[in-house]
């Protein structure tokens, strides 16, 4: 992927593609007891990049509205993917790489919601 948003250079759409695919493809084989969880990170880990995507299409507060939405999803599916890390429910390494991704999109995102004067 070259491209994140034409034109835009907002890398943050780029990035949650990136982590949401990863940890989609994590929960896909997620015990039954789990599925619940999985649901939940499949809904969460999707949101960021589409609320990326459509702040970018809006202007003013409702700009800020969908970039703050992204921002608590990937917080969300943070805690869901350590609680099936903690459950041994998932692969390690690949959740790790997933993480780090979100760590980086929420970093990216705070900026667009708090510019430096």
């Amino acid at each position: 992927m070259h491209s994140p948003l034409p034109g835009t250079g907002l890398i943050a759409h780029r990035k949650a593609l990136e982590a949401a695919g990863i940890a989609i493809s994590l929960v896909m084989r997620v015990p039954a007891p789990l599925k619940s969880l999985a649901d939940q990170v499949i809904r969460s880990a999707s949101s960021v990049p589409a609320n990326l995507s459509e702040g970018h299409g809006r202007s003013g507060r409702d700009r800020l509205h969908h970039w703050r939405i992204a921002y608590g999803s990937a917080k969300e599916v943070d805690t869901h993917l350590r609680l099936l890390i903690g459950a041994v429910a998932i692969d390690v390494t690949q959740a790790t790489n997933a993480l780090r991704l979100f760590d980086e999109v929420r970093a990216i995102t705070w900026r667009l919601l708090n510019p430096t004067p």
